[in-house]
């Protein structure tokens, strides 16, 4: 009795990681072990990428948030703290974006936690 290999199933599989592999440079593209380890390294990759960003995002609003403070006369800790003592819940992003884009505001909610 002949051996049964499921060939649509594997030739199925193999399409998926080729076209996965669409636009990478000479071999990685078209040759199918070489194709299978370069996708899954590149999915690795992406893998961490996403844990990456939201490290980097996360530092920038810190620096956005404590160069607006140093305007005011404050540092990044200091306004922090101050925002915990009054009960006021904001996060990073938030704050980050109201110091960017109204700085109007960010002067209000300064001086209401640090010059009460």
């Amino acid at each position: 009795m002949p051996r049964a290999k499921n060939k649509v199933a594997s030739h199925r599989r193999k399409r998926k990681f080729i076209k996965l592999a669409k636009g990478y440079w000479g071999e990685r593209k078209n040759v199918w072990t070489i194709a299978k380890h370069h996708i899954e390294k590149g999915l690795q990759h992406a893998y961490v990428g996403r844990k990456l960003k939201k490290r980097s995002f996360r530092s920038l609003w810190i620096i956005r948030i404590n160069a607006a403070a140093r305007m005011h006369g404050t540092t990044y800790s200091r306004l922090m703290f101050a925002l915990r003592q009054n009960n006021i819940e904001m996060n990073r992003k938030i704050l980050a974006d109201i110091a960017m884009n109204q700085p109007e505001v960010f002067t209000a909610i300064v001086n209401k936690v640090i010059n009460r």
